[in-house]
């Protein structure tokens, strides 16, 4: 068996041949599992191409090391086996020099790995030079940092391996693993905030955690004075002390990246920095932001918000944007809601914004001599709130303005004539006089969020003079009006609103409340708007909106010209408007969002043959208040209704007194079904499918199952060929409910039971001996009741 390994590599993940360290697979093991399927894969489909890619340093040929080796000692998948790291400059005879002399495909199955190629044409000449028959069953895996040369090399999204940063528990373990080799008798320092501070800056990529590790182990005295010095100047401590040198390569790649990166999407990676590190970030509000901005804009072939969203995926296939730490899974199949910004990354780029003078930040640490800011002004929580620094700067350039903390009336300026964006979702203590001088001064804005602000009552009469307002979010503050004058604004495209129906109270609701709160945010009372809101033919989000109280009859008239809508929430459904409604957007073909509550005591109202849901192109269904049958398209077969209605439908979240065997055998064959939220009365709930005695495989791609129940136990059983995708499962016990679950066992992807508002400690100790058993050792986490968004 001959194994080759030639060429060097300087592409940030190694040297040459990743080392035989195992430190770099901390937390892996569940993409070391995955990534072990595709040899396999690609030999069934002939595809004969697997692509792993990710951002340098994250440790992509660690991880390939890993599966190369174990192929080649405990599979017989292939006979023999070569590594070759691309050389750079490239050089085709090198290349083929490399090869070993009795390489040959048609004679033998082959695991050729293929380390660091950088461009479409250094892989059309590599595949010339190996010239595989497409009979063969070798298999050639590619290694690279660019995702477009992956897809080109794989020639298949199902044979593209995507390598991402750890997780902040995982990069914790990786950190603790590495200093212990050396210096066992810091790790009680490993718990200082600072040290955590540290590790959140190297943004998960095992490549800055294993340097920074090494170079810490090796202090004793000075250890806590180098961490709090590498924490006040992390990137210029990186970038010239001969401790780092090993991350040369990484910062040349960097560097490399953001000077040919494309003009459209730097000024959305140097955005990122307006968000502290590890503030959550919702997507949308990127998104929205980036439009504001001019930075995401309409195409030929793609909308501004197409634009956005293609964007946003692409700084998260490079790990520049991540999710959540306390998130288990990612969901694929589905949009992610809530990110943040990579720490390394973040790091990164401040300096450079600064360069640019594109963003000033006021915190603790800023100068008092300032007197300009740049493009964007960041205040943080810290900042003293020094009107006399304040009032001294020059806001003639500025286009944002972002407040974390203590709101103040100075914060609003007559000098501020250009600004686009101003986001106070984070901000506290803003009142309405200020809302007023907003309006007044700030006619320029595109993007205005209240988000949260729950002092705000309602908005201010002079709305109308914001005619370019493209963006507005009033979700969750306590307007349950929006004025008549908001109809003149031509512009809007995105109306977010809507009330919470529990009080803003940090107390849980009695038992006597049935109503799981799994999220707070899915329980929204709508908003009054004017009947002319049909003249805002540009909108494309729109909701919460109740529409009994905004006329009925009249405002699905209105809704019936709102035909750009992709996303629509409406709340006050009820028997007397029900047709009038689902009439009205019956032909809104770009629907692909929709959130329907019914009014108390009209559970039975979806029942009526004449009603009909626009099932067709939905990603998103919600629906609230049901009784016991989903109202599900009539007069067709039933795998015709599954084919051709519900063939995108990704998420659901139904709240309904039962859901019968029936509708359960439905659900569980839609098929890219990913996340499903319920919320019921009845007793128990089985998701075993059966035709006959024919145990049928059912929910295949949920990944995400989240239950609350007013019934106490609730009864959950799950069968063998039952949710095998499930990752996390999530009970809210918030009413003092406790589950009866049986079968977790055959649930062979769960990482994670989480458990919302639990008191009943005999169950949680039982539910964790149980998980104690499972194949996969879940983990069980404890959730407060998450306070109104």
């Amino acid at each position: 068996m001959y194994n080759g390994v030639q060429g060097s590599h300087d592409g940030g993940d190694k040297g040459k041949k990743p080392a035989d360290n195992d430190s770099f697979l901390v937390g892996r093991e569940s993409q070391m599992k995955e990534l072990s399927e595709y040899p396999a894969k690609a030999r069934i489909r002939y595809c004969q191409v697997v692509s792993v890619w990710g951002i340098a340093g994250v440790g992509k040929s660690a991880l390939v090391k890993k599966l190369y080796d174990e192929k080649m000692c405990y599979t017989k998948l292939f006979e023999k086996y070569h590594w070759v790291n691309v050389s750079h400059p490239f050089n085709l005879r090198d290349f083929r020099r490399s090869l070993p002399p009795d390489f040959h495909f048609k004679e033998s199955r082959w695991l050729i790995v293929v380390d660091d190629i950088r461009s479409k044409k250094e892989w059309d000449l590599i595949q010339s030079s190996l010239a595989m028959p497409r009979s063969s069953m070798s298999v050639i895996l590619v290694i690279t940092t660019d995702k477009s040369i992956a897809a080109y090399c794989a020639n298949s999204e199902e044979l593209m391996f995507n390598v991402k940063g750890l997780e902040a528990a995982a990069a914790l373990r990786l950190f603790r693993a590495e200093v212990s080799k050396t210096n066992p008798s810091v790790t009680t320092a490993l718990e200082d905030f600072q040290v955590q501070e540290l590790i959140l800056k190297c943004g998960g990529l095992p490549k800055v955690i294993v340097a920074i590790a090494g170079a810490l182990a090796k202090q004793t005295v000075t250890w806590m004075d180098t961490v709090v010095s590498l924490n006040q100047r992390f990137m210029h401590h990186l970038q010239t002390k001969p401790d780092y040198d090993s991350l040369r390569a990484l910062f040349g790649w960097m560097h490399s990246y953001f000077h040919t990166c494309p003009d459209s999407l730097k000024p959305c990676i140097f955005y990122l920095s307006i968000y502290p590190r590890d503030h959550p970030v919702r997507r949308r509000r990127l998104v929205r932001r980036w439009i504001a901005e001019g930075y995401s804009r309409d195409g030929d072939e793609e909308s501004a918000e197409e634009n956005g969203e293609r964007q946003f995926s692409e700084l998260l296939d490079l790990s520049i944007i991540q999710q959540l730490p306390h998130l288990v899974t990612n969901a694929l199949d589905t949009r992610m809601a809530l990110c943040q910004v990579n720490g390394f990354i973040r790091e990164y780029i401040i300096p450079r914004r600064k360069e640019e003078n594109l963003m000033f930040e006021l915190g603790a640490n800023c100068a008092l001599t300032t007197r300009r800011t740049g493009r964007h002004l960041i205040i943080l929580h810290d900042w003293n709130r020094d009107r006399i620094v304040f009032e001294s700067m020059d806001f003639s350039r500025l286009r944002s303005l972002t407040v974390f903390g203590k709101w103040e009336s100075f914060f609003i300026s007559e000098n501020m004539i250009l600004l686009r964006v101003l986001d106070l979702e984070d901000a506290s203590g803003l009142d309405y006089d200020d809302l007023e001088n907003i309006v007044k001064w700030l006619r320029r804005l595109k993007f205005l969020s209240l988000r949260g602000r729950r002092e705000i009552h309602h908005l201010p009469g002079n709305m109308d003079h914001l005619r370019q307002l493209q963006t507005l979010d009033v979700r969750g503050t306590s307007i349950v009006t929006l004025p008549e004058n908001i109809t003149k604004l031509q512009k809007l495209q995105y109306i977010r609103a809507g009330t919470n129906d529990v009080p803003a109270s940090t107390s849980p609701p009695s038992a006597s409340n049935w109503l799981p709160k799994i999220c707070a945010c899915h329980h929204r009372v709508g908003v009054e708007v004017p009947a002319g809101i049909g003249k805002l033919t540009a909108l494309h989000t729109l909701g919460v909106v109740n529409v009994a109280a905004s006329g009925g009859k009249a405002m699905a008239k209105a809704l019936k010209k709102l035909t750009q809508l992709r996303k629509l929430g409406v709340s006050g459904i009820n028997r007397k408007n029900i047709k009038e409604f689902f009439s009205a957007i019956k032909g809104h073909v770009h629907l692909e969002s929709l959130s329907v509550r019914l009014d108390k005591d009209n559970q039975g109202c979806f029942l009526d043959d004449e009603i009909s849901l626009p099932w067709k192109n939905l990603r998103s269904l919600k629906l609230y208040g049901l009784q016991d049958r989903l109202p599900l398209p009539r007069g067709l077969e039933y795998q015709q209704v599954l084919s051709d209605q519900f063939s995108k439908l990704t998420k659901m979240d139904l709240e309904m007194a039962t859901l019968n065997e029936q509708d359960i055998k439905f659900l569980g064959e839609v098929p890219k079904l990913c996340i499903l939220r319920l919320r019921i009365k009845q007793p128990s709930l089985n998701f075993i499918v059966k035709i006959d005695a024919s145990v049928l495989a059912a929910y295949k791609k949920v990944k995400i199952l989240e239950i609350g129940c007013s019934s106490s136990p609730l009864s959950v059983e799950f069968g063998s060929e039952t949710m095998k995708s499930l990752e996390l499962l999530k009970l809210d016990c918030s009413s003092g409910t406790t589950y009866a679950l049986d079968g977790l066992d055959f649930l062979s992807e769960l990482k994670e039971v989480s458990l919302i508002g639990s008191k009943d400690g005999t169950f949680n100790t039982e539910l964790t001996n149980k998980l104690g058993k499972h194949p996969k050792k879940p983990v069980l986490k404890m959730e407060e009741l998450p306070l109104p968004c």
